[in-house]
């Protein structure tokens, strides 16, 4: 059985969004460390994967936060494992800890191991070792992929134009630069609200020089919507936003 991998950060100015909260897209950052240095540890660096072409890539993440999100000044330490496969699906989850060893959320996540050069997914069989994996320990089964529901009514927000720096390694948009993508297209009193979940499924890469049109809607104040369309109306990735329910007046 795999053992957990654990790592702790502190809550720093640059993490930060304008209300002092660890920012989503840092937040999925440090989640895709955790389980690229867990599988390292495993015995499979990232380093040695590129140079037999190819990669891991999240499909689908789904993030829970019952508490408040970490916010500046805070420590918290991640937890991570290997699930184990179904398919050509990797399941790995995920607990996020405070100061004291409190519980402050959690999350599920499916990958795929993908060919770099020809775009496509591969079997598990195509990993030149066996990955260890604790089948007993678990946050909840695999996440749904996003779908949002008929009938919600999804206006553009604004019109994003791939540049350099929101290219990774692999050669696309990083799924955390997504997430920020989806964060300004709130509202102001969105934005200002806490968020106590949070759900995202990538479709599609985005590539240098793509422009993205995203797109909002909500089906009530505590849940929205966030759809991304290309200029060949192709879907990159959707996302579901949880709120906490605004106070009573």
């Amino acid at each position: 059985m795999a053992q957990h991998k654990r790592e702790s950060h502190d809550i720093l100015s640059d993490h930060c969004d304008s209300m002092k909260r660890c920012r989503v897209s840092t937040l999925l950052s440090w989640l895709q460390r955790i389980a690229d240095e867990e599988v390292a540890r495993l015995g499979l660096p990232i380093e040695e994967m590129m140079q037999q072409g190819m990669a891991w890539m999240l499909t689908t993440i789904d993030v829970e936060l019952p508490a408040n999100m970490p916010c500046y000044g805070d420590k918290i330490t991640l937890e991570s494992w290997h699930k184990g496969h179904k398919g050509v699906q990797w399941l790995r989850d995920f607990r996020i800890y405070g100061e004291q060893g409190e519980r402050m959320g959690q999350a599920r996540s499916i990958w795929v191991l993908v060919d770099l050069e020809k775009r496509r997914i591969l079997r598990p069989s195509a990993l030149p070792r066996e990955i260890p994996a604790d089948h007993e320990d678990s946050v909840g089964d695999a996440p749904q992929k996003v779908q949002i529901p008929e009938g919600i009514d999804l206006r553009p927000a604004y019109d994003y134009t791939v540049r350099q720096s929101s290219i990774d390694m692999n050669g696309h948009v990083n799924n955390a630069q997504f997430a920020s993508l989806g964060m300004d297209a709130l509202s102001a009193e969105q934005f200002a609200r806490d968020m106590t979940h949070f759900r995202i499924t990538y479709h599609q890469e985005a590539m240098l020089g793509e422009t993205i049109t995203i797109l909002t809607g909500e089906d009530n104040e505590q849940r929205c919507w966030i759809s991304s369309r290309t200029t060949d109306d192709r879907i990159l990735f959707e996302a579901e936003l949880e709120f906490k329910a605004p106070a009573a007046r």
